[in-house]
């Protein structure tokens, strides 16, 4: 089969051919049909996931795919069921790490990887659907939507009418914005330094957007929308600048929830600590993927998309073949897309 593979940290990923086994105990093989490109694989191609040590090694972790075979112990699924693959852990067992072979050498991989034609995964990283289920919507309920919807709706606990701030406007930071506007937040605040991201912010349901190169975000919402502080602020960047400035917005019974990461051995400042006292209690936590629960989650929102609820227009911004996946890498860590779909067919 073709994949893309880390051979190098900070370097481009490798397109070549790779041999696949038979599942094992607890073990899915998926045809993948599509696979998002989230954020987490520029710091794993940047190594700032533990996983230097670890390479060569597939990555991709949000997919819509295909049971071609399953492996002794496996009842969550069966041949030909269309799945979601997700990062998260759903129902089934938690099986060992595939191993491929590259380059006439072992190579194991992480329990789901979906940058490939196909995929051996952990019986409980993938989530049955029905057939006629959108390609793009299961790969984006992988990680990106669904971490969103977790987000607003379980970690920050979102009130109709509450204020929202999200904080970088990429493949995850539309879907923030989709999420806000579905719990009836208002006014939902967008933010980046890229201006080209004011017209997307907007699409998605942003009432406001602040361009953060060109002056303070606490000046701007205040000279403009008569806000000093924000209920839900969501920051998808792990940027120490950024997280510095926004953290003391948070209104007296704010959260401040984080979805980017930081760099390895990076700090965070947190300027007039004391602003946390304030009001009647103040939160900031990090979140692992919205705390979204695949086998309950899941389900739901695609009854949500089906029931027209659930609108998932625009988010995709670039389509790309796997050939091109350097190409959209770049285009990920430029700020110039949106969610990106690799089409394996």
């Amino acid at each position: 089969m073709k994949a893309a593979i880390l051979e190098k940290i900070n370097e481009p990923l490798t397109i070549a051919e790779v041999e696949i086994g038979e599942p094992s105990f607890g073990q899915v093989l998926v045809k993948i049909l599509v696979s998002g490109i989230c954020g987490s694989q520029l710091q794993e191609i940047g190594g700032y996931k533990g996983n230097g040590a670890y390479v060569p090694h597939l990555l991709g972790h949000e997919g819509a795919g295909i049971v071609q075979k399953i492996g002794p112990g496996v009842t969550k699924v069966k041949e030909g069921d269309k799945v979601v693959m997700h990062w998260r852990k759903g129902d089934g067992i938690e099986s060992d790490f595939p191993v491929y072979t590259f380059k006439g050498k072992p190579m194991r991989s992480g329990k789901v990887t979906t940058f490939s034609e196909y995929s051996i995964v952990s019986e409980n990283r993938v989530t049955p659907v029905p057939q006629d289920t959108p390609n793009e919507l299961c790969a984006l309920l992988g990680c990106s939507l669904s971490t969103a919807l977790g987000t607003v709706n379980l970690e920050a606990d979102l009130k109709l009418g509450e204020s929202l701030m999200v904080v970088g406007v990429g493949g995850l930071g539309i879907n923030l914005i989709k999420a806000g506007r579905l719990v009836g937040a208002y006014p939902i605040i967008a933010v980046d330094i890229y201006e080209n991201k004011r017209e997307l912010a907007q699409q998605m349901g942003a009432q406001f957007f602040v361009d953060a190169s060109k002056g303070k975000i606490g000046e701007v919402i205040e000279k403009n929308l008569g806000m000093k502080d924000v209920d839900v602020i969501v920051d998808t960047t792990g940027n120490p600048v950024s997280l510095k400035e926004t953290i003391q917005l948070l209104s007296g019974t704010g959260r401040f929830i984080m979805v980017g990461q930081p760099k390895p051995g990076e700090t965070v400042e947190l300027t007039n600590a004391n602003h946390f006292f304030g009001g009647s209690g103040k939160t900031l936590k990090a979140t692992q993927g919205g705390r979204f629960t695949p086998s309950i989650e899941i389900p739901r929102y695609v009854r949500l998309y089906r029931g027209g609820v659930l609108n998932i227009d625009g988010i995709v911004s670039h389509r790309v073949k796997l050939d091109q996946i350097n190409e959209a890498v770049d285009l990920v860590r430029k700020g110039q897309a949106g969610r990106i779909m690799i089409e394996m067919e």
